[in-house]
């Protein structure tokens, strides 16, 4: 009787330490989701004159293994994407303009500050030619001017029709694929490295201001 007992007790115990234990994991999956959680704020499309542009702020916050990396001279490469597209109801809707801008961003040892180099992307790209380089203090400063989208042009006025309905794809994600191909393997499934977001908003044209 008393063995019996004894077993009892045993596995109820074991039970509770594993439901416990499986409480504990839900809640820092849970936690650790919230940490990386990305998104994009204060979208506004608008036309100025004859550009269609957007303004956005991108909330995210960088993971101890993601700054691990750029302190160790690893380069960073983020991408803004944005397709205007008409919406057809008898078939997909038709891609008017697509536009992409990298950012790569880099920390150097040296001199202990940070690099930000802001290019167009290739494809059609509305005002290609971008090219801008930027140094900064901290961290901190350099993350802010990512997280800022300002008045960026995505589209000619003159390529829409008033009459047609359409709507912007809004896409921001951290790009693995330019990551040196033992961290791209090191990164693959792992949620640290999981800094996407997207948006889509219907565009309303505007007479231009």
């Amino acid at each position: 009787m008393v063995s019996i007992t004894r077993c009892y007790k045993s596995g109820w115990f074991e039970r509770a330490r594993n439901a416990l234990a499986a409480l504990i994991l839900v809640l820092l999956t849970g936690w650790a989701y919230a940490q990386n959680a990305t998104e994009i704020t204060q979208y506004q499309l608008e036309r100025l004159d004859e550009e269609i542009v957007v303004s956005a702020q991108i909330a995210f916050e960088l993971p101890t293994a993601v700054e691990d990396a750029l302190l160790k001279g690893i380069p960073l490469f983020f991408v803004m994407e944005a397709d205007v597209l008409r919406e057809r109801w008898y078939w997909y809707d038709k891609k008017i303009s697509s536009v992409e801008r990298h950012l790569r961003l880099a920390y150097q040892p040296l001199t202990r500050r940070w690099r930000l180099n802001v290019t167009a992307g290739a494809g059609r790209e509305v005002g290609l030619g971008l090219a801008l380089n930027q140094n900064f203090d901290t961290l901190a400063q350099v993350l802010s001017a990512i997280k800022r989208v300002s008045r960026w042009k995505i589209a000619d006025a003159s390529d829409l029709d008033a009459s047609q309905k359409y709507k912007v794809d809004f896409r921001f994600r951290l790009d693995l694929n330019q990551l040196p191909r033992p961290f791209q393997i090191g990164a693959l499934g792992q949620s640290d490295w999981d800094i996407a977001a997207t948006s889509s908003s219907v565009l309303t044209i505007a007479p231009p201001k």
